[in-house]
């Protein structure tokens, strides 16, 4: 499978996994997301997944310090509604990352390791997601503006083409490798295109 090298430059998430450590799954219940894992579920690279990942990035960074994010132990609030823009894929790969679901997620074991009511929408909050510890109830707020990326000018041209199955073969390669040179330019960019609060 061949994807561009620059997804394999990108910090992973680390967290530990309480459910995956009592049913066996990976050693200690520690379990790794790197861009590549969510660029699967989601099915492309974008500077939507990519902000979504990094949103989650420095959210738990923020949230937990240098401890390890406990997954399953992290609510999220989104402020958008679920069927509005692209907030549906951004809350996928919050979910994917975190475990939080709005219902559709594990109800648990016995009372434990639940992972559904752990993401509501349309939320009262000042920025784009919160991110909440359930052990302290300590919580962070993220939001992602990508706008200052600009992308090459030459991908419109070229999307017009591809939209109307006109592109040349080299086109298409050269137009998917513009866009990911944008998505690239996000990563490099994080500082910029985050405020945490």
């Amino acid at each position: 499978m061949n994807y561009p090298a620059f997804f394999n430059n990108i910090e992973t998430i680390t967290l530990q996994d309480p459910l995956s450590d009592f049913l066996g799954t990976f050693e200690n219940g520690e379990v790794e997301f790197s861009y590549l894992d969510v660029v699967k579920s989601a099915g492309h690279s974008c500077p939507t997944v990519a902000g979504a990942y990094i949103t989650t990035l420095k959210g738990l960074e923020a949230l937990y310090g240098d401890e390890t994010p406990i997954r399953g132990n992290i609510a999220v609030s989104i402020k958008n509604d679920m069927q509005e823009g692209v907030t549906g894929v951004i809350s996928n790969v919050i979910t994917q990352i975190t475990g939080a679901t709005e219902l559709s997620g594990f109800k648990g074991l016995n009372g434990k390791f639940a992972r559904n009511n752990l993401m509501n929408f349309n939320a009262d909050i000042n920025g784009a997601v919160e991110f909440k510890r359930l052990d302290n109830n300590q919580s962070i707020t993220v939001s992602y503006d990508h706008s200052t990326i600009a992308g090459n000018p030459k991908m419109q041209e070229l999307m017009g083409k591809l939209m109307q199955g006109i592109a040349t073969p080299e086109e298409k390669k050269e137009f998917g490798e513009l866009w990911q040179n944008r998505v690239e330019a996000i990563f490099n960019s994080i500082d910029e295109v985050i405020t945490v609060s």
